[in-house]
């Protein structure tokens, strides 16, 4: 059960890192990490902190869609 829940946080911080902006995501990780820590055994947990740690340091890359640009 608790390999589900360490799946699920990072299936959530993985979505969270996708669609947020850099200060949101680092907010959600903290709140995913700071329930996850009830929940998951030491080692799973700090596997969890490692995952999103690295998740933190990736630069986060926005398409731009030609639609939605103001044209002045």
């Amino acid at each position: 059960m608790s390999e589900q829940i360490l799946k699920a946080c990072k299936e959530l911080i993985d979505d969270a890192k996708l669609g947020c902006a850099d200060l949101v995501f680092k907010d959600l990780c903290l709140e995913v990490l700071s329930r996850a820590r009830n929940v998951l055994s030491d080692e799973q947990f700090n596997q969890l902190v490692v995952y999103a740690a690295e998740k933190m340091k990736e630069k986060t890359t926005f398409e731009v869609q030609p639609e939605l640009t103001i044209q002045r």
